[in-house]
C-alpha cells in the first residue's frame, strides 16, 4: 500500500491520500480523543503523542499536530498507523458521523439559505477538500452567513483570507442578500 503526502496551506496540518476510499461521502472532524469514540482510526493516531486534530473525508486523512512537534518525527508514525488500519481491514468509523448541527432558518430566508448551500457545494467545498478540509453551513441571521472550517482549514493562517476574499466576495456577488461571511464558533 501507497500512502501519498500532501502539504496543506496550514503548516500544523497534512493530507493522507491512502490511494482508498476513506469515508466515501461525507466528513467527521474530530478535534480531541475523545470526540472520536465511534473512530478506530481517529484512536489509533490520537495515540501519537503530538497529534491534536483528524478530519476524515472521501478519499483522504487529514492529521494536524501540536506546535511544539514536528512532522519528520510524527509522519513515519502516522503513516505507519494508517497503512496498518487499512491492510488490516478495520473500520474507518464504527457509528455514523453525527451531523453537523445548523441553525433554523427562518421561513423568509429559505430560499437564500437553498442558494448558500448550492454554492457551498458545488463551487467552495469541492476545492477546500483539495487542501485537506471542509467548510460546512452553520446558519444565515440578516445577512450574515456563519460558516465552520474544519481539517486543515481550522486554525490555518490564510482561513480568514479564505472567508472574507474568497466566500464572502462570491457569495455578495451571486447572492445580494448576503452581506457577511463569519466563522461559526
Amino acid at each position: 500500500m501507497f500512502i501519498q503526502t500532501e502539504q496543506t496551506p496550514n503548516p500544523a496540518t497534512l493530507k493522507f491520500l491512502p490511494g482508498r476510499e476513506v469515508l466515501g461521502a461525507g466528513t467527521a472532524d474530530f478535534t480531541n480523543p475523545e470526540a472520536a469514540a465511534n473512530s478506530p482510526l481517529a484512536q489509533r493516531l490520537f495515540a501519537i503523542q503530538g497529534v491534536s486534530g483528524i478530519f476524515l473525508g472521501a478519499d483522504f486523512i487529514t492529521v494536524s499536530k501540536a506546535d511544539e512537534r514536528e512532522w519528520h518525527l510524527l509522519k513515519p508514525a502516522i503513516l505507519g498507523v494508517i497503512m496498518e488500519h487499512f491492510t488490516a481491514g478495520r473500520p474507518v468509523l464504527t457509528a455514523p458521523a453525527s451531523a453537523a448541527a445548523e441553525e433554523a432558518v427562518a421561513e423568509e430566508d429559505q430560499e437564500i439559505v437553498a442558494q448558500i448551500k448550492e454554492l457551498l457545494d458545488t463551487r467552495v467545498r469541492p476545492a477546500v477538500a483539495q487542501d485537506g478540509g471542509d467548510i460546512v453551513f452553520q446558519g444565515y441571521d440578516k445577512g450574515v452567513v456563519f460558516l465552520h472550517m474544519q481539517g486543515a482549514c481550522a486554525g490555518c493562517p490564510s482561513s480568514t483570507a479564505t472567508l472574507k476574499m474568497g466566500i464572502e466576495n462570491m457569495l455578495r456577488h451571486y447572492i445580494p442578500e448576503v452581506v457577511e461571511v463569519r466563522a461559526a464558533q
